[in-house]
């Protein structure tokens, strides 16, 4: 079906290239939605996401989709009200599911990151929370010798979601449409992003965070979710936002640093009153205001390693446990700039209204021989 949005000056490509979508199937079911009393999104909300979404790529012109599948029942539910949608001649974009085996693990989200970026796609469209999101980055990045030209596009349905905005589905799959279909181009469409890039032995073990690297006195990862104020000894941020949840809003709260702004912000933390320089009333996760006790804070230039100082612990990385380290072994936190893209969607819907890409040709009517 033809789009009926008006062109841009940039060519459309017939057929456009596909959209990738990777949905989370179990995002915001961690401790802290247990201990916080906070509600889980249940299957049916992330199928009805995934159809607003899908509705609105084909009306951009979007003619293909390749999913993740899962085993927690969305893949079954979505083409269960495809099949009814398509009965009602409704248009949707064909579907196809991705050829993996699902395993219910992040390994899923590894490896369907894989096929997209080998597929081709346009963009990645992500519903989840940051774990997710940084679990897409990680994979895009792996082995880049520069920053991946596929953006991802944010759709928030985790616990603390400092990454991802809260954004209507409709509205994203608009902005991807516009940018998939060639009527946005790259520079218009396109937002460069910031991480943190966490090295332990000089590379030996590796990762990397989207918004904040957090060091913990904990000797054992257990549980993965990071929510207890107790035991934090730093805090590395990307960018710090006074309106987040989670431990990202220690920064926003403290020393305000924007998404596209240059660097970061490095803040070393004390439960001892002695190290104690004042205190600060954080919402670390949805529900739970703690204070929190700040030592000493500074900027995070791009590309200067900070030494982590604490002995021994663990590294968790927007927001979950990943990394231990013992005695004798050497961290270090890098800011790196310009790292990856994201589908700026506030910006491509702001020139696309200016651009009279919204806007349909009148047709005559017409008349009877």
């Amino acid at each position: 079906m033809p789009s009926p949005f008006h062109t841009s000056a940039v060519p459309v490509p017939d057929p456009p290239a596909p959209v990738g979508v990777i949905a989370n199937p179990v995002s915001a079911r961690d401790i802290r939605r247990v201990v916080a009393n906070a509600s889980n999104l249940q299957v049916a909300d992330r199928v009805n996401i995934v159809l607003r979404t899908l509705s609105t790529l084909a009306a951009t012109g979007v003619r293909r989709v390749l999913m993740m599948p899962d085993r927690a029942g969305i893949r079954a539910m979505l083409s269960r009200h495809l099949q009814r949608e398509h009965n009602l001649h409704h248009a949707f974009p064909q579907v196809d599911f991705l050829d993996m085996e699902p395993t219910s693990t992040v390994e899923d989200t590894f490896l369907a990151t894989r096929l997209l970026r080998e597929a081709g796609v346009a963009a990645i469209i992500v519903l989840g929370g940051d774990g997710t999101h940084r679990a897409v980055v990680r994979e895009l990045i792996a082995g880049a010798d520069s920053p991946t030209t596929i953006p991802i596009a944010g759709l928030s349905t985790g616990t603390n979601n400092a990454f991802p905005e809260l954004r209507e589905s409709t509205i994203t799959g608009l902005a991807v449409g516009l940018y998939a279909t060639g009527r946005l181009s790259p520079d218009r469409a396109l937002a460069s992003n910031k991480l943190l890039e966490v090295a332990i032995n000089g590379g030996e073990r590796r990762d990397i965070a989207l918004v904040d690297a957090v060091i913990s006195t904990d000797r054992y990862i257990g549980a993965r979710a990071l929510w207890k104020p107790e035991g934090l000894k730093s805090v590395y941020l990307t960018f710090a936002e006074p309106q987040a949840i989670g431990l990202s809003s220690i920064g926003g709260l403290l020393h305000p640093v924007a998404r596209d702004a240059p660097g970061g912000l490095s803040i070393q933390l004390a439960n001892e009153p002695s190290r104690r320089r004042f205190g600060l009333l954080a919402p670390i996760t949805p529900g739970m205001v703690r204070e929190i006790g700040i030592e000493h804070f500074e900027p995070m230039p791009a590309n200067q390693p900070f030494a982590v100082t604490l002995d021994a612990g663990v590294i968790a990385l927007d927001g979950e446990r990943e990394l231990a380290f013992d005695e004798g072994e050497r961290v270090t936190v890098t800011l790196r700039e310009n790292a990856f893209f994201t589908v700026d969607i506030a910006r491509c819907m702001s020139f696309a209204a200016t651009a009279g890409l919204f806007r349909l040709s009148c047709q005559p009517p017409r008349r009877n021989s």
